[in-house]
């Protein structure tokens, strides 16, 4: 009698970096463990962004997750820690080799709460050929944006959660990292500042990018011939892959705010593989990410069917690179220097609402006071929150 398979159940999200490396990555380890079965599933952007850790830990084996979870879900137990599990090299390798904070950012008291298996940050990007054809060089500085945006030719999401990171990429490259401090998210200088060039840009930009996320950013600039230049989204290597798209996107580091400063600094995305603590398997759903996470499968099966990699050796291949436009090294000092966002159980509250007032602001102007008086408010409720339930 045939004995029945381990079965794990995965869920990702639904966009090809996020959906086709996953299935790749498990069918190549059912082939070396046939008595192991994976199954993955996806769900939207927006879902994967607002539910809930704890509730998905229930249902799913391995979870591919924001890393703003990582406090909420280590509050909650429902994660199994790689410390526990991992043998300690393969942890230390995985952390001397993140790119940027993204090791860090799923490390929290202490336990790493999911594998840095994706990694991206806001990114600038284009179209080479369009501004080829206009005579335009690529923009080095706000005011080259500027100038660009008055001629209808940027774009970049507008939706509540990619503003409120451009809000925190912003203050870091005005020299103010936010939510340092408990009482205020940002002082109002700084704050006052980044509003009205925030405002200054978006101003010129079709009010059809409220609407879009990053991915359609790109969807939109590789579908049709009209926006050359995208300043900060959060990058998606499968745009610079040739047959992916329409047209090739190329990526590029930030633009400086002013001749003197260095690029801007962005706010730190990515996905985190994740296993439950729930799960009667969990050791073999280890041993899946360990094998999806470690260098060779990161910089081969995982980049080679969409992925957009967390290991450094990936980003350093030559023939990773050869494939999608120099993708990787153009963007690396990006990644780099990207601002990690807070984690707190609390903070996912904030990070929900804040970017509508943020929006409003740039739809409808008004007082610079009155925008951060409110987001203080809905910051130190947060604390609160955490305090409360931490």
């Amino acid at each position: 009698m045939m004995k029945e398979k381990i079965q794990l159940k995965g869920i990702t999200w639904g966009h090809t970096r996020g959906f086709v490396p996953m299935v790749a990555t498990a069918q190549r380890f059912e082939e070396l463990h046939p008595e192991v079965e994976i199954v993955w599933k996806k769900r939207t952007l927006q879902e994967f962004a607002d539910k809930s850790v704890t509730d998905l830990a229930k249902e799913y084996d391995l979870m591919v997750i924001d890393h703003p979870w990582t406090g909420h879900a280590a509050a909650k137990g429902m994660l199994a820690a790689f410390d526990d599990f991992l043998p300690a090299d393969f942890l230390a390798d995985q952390r001397d080799n993140s790119v940027g904070q993204s090791y860090a950012s799923y490390n929290f008291e202490g336990k790493q709460w999911a594998l840095p298996t994706d990694a991206a940050t806001p990114v600038a990007a284009s179209r080479p050929d369009l501004l080829q054809q206009m005579g335009l060089a690529l923009p080095r500085t706000f005011d080259d944006l500027l100038a660009l945006a008055k001629k209808g030719r940027v774009g970049f999401s507008l939706l509540p959660i990619d503003v409120l990171m451009s809000f925190y990429g912003f203050c870091c490259s005005m020299g103010e990292a936010p939510c340092q401090y408990d009482e205020r998210v940002v002082s109002e200088e700084t704050g006052s500042m980044v509003l009205k060039l925030f405002k200054s840009l978006s101003d010129h930009l079709d009010t059809r990018f409220y609407t879009k996320n990053p991915f359609k950013v790109f969807e939109d600039m590789t579908q049709q011939d009209e926006i050359a230049y995208c300043p900060f989204a959060y990058g998606y290597s499968n745009y610079s892959r040739q047959g992916y798209a329409r047209k090739l996107l190329h990526f590029h580091d930030l633009v400086s705010l002013n001749e003197q400063d260095g690029p801007m600094v962005s706010t730190l995305g990515g996905a985190g593989l994740a296993v439950s603590s729930q799960g009667k398997h969990i050791d073999v759903a280890m041993a899946y990410a360990q094998f999806v996470a470690s260098p060779e499968i990161q910089e081969t099966v995982y980049v080679e069917n969409g992925g957009q990699p967390g290991h450094l050796r990936a980003w350093e291949s030559e023939r990773v690179n050869a494939a999608t436009a120099d993708y990787f090294t153009n963007t690396l000092p990006t990644l780099q220097r990207a601002y990690l966002r807070p984690r707190y159980d609390g903070h996912l509250h904030f990070q929900d609402h804040a970017g509508d007032v943020v929006v409003n602001y740039l739809k409808h102007g008004g007082s610079e006071k009155i925008v951060l008086d409110e987001l203080n408010r809905m910051y130190r409720e947060s604390l609160v929150e955490e305090r409360t339930h931490g």
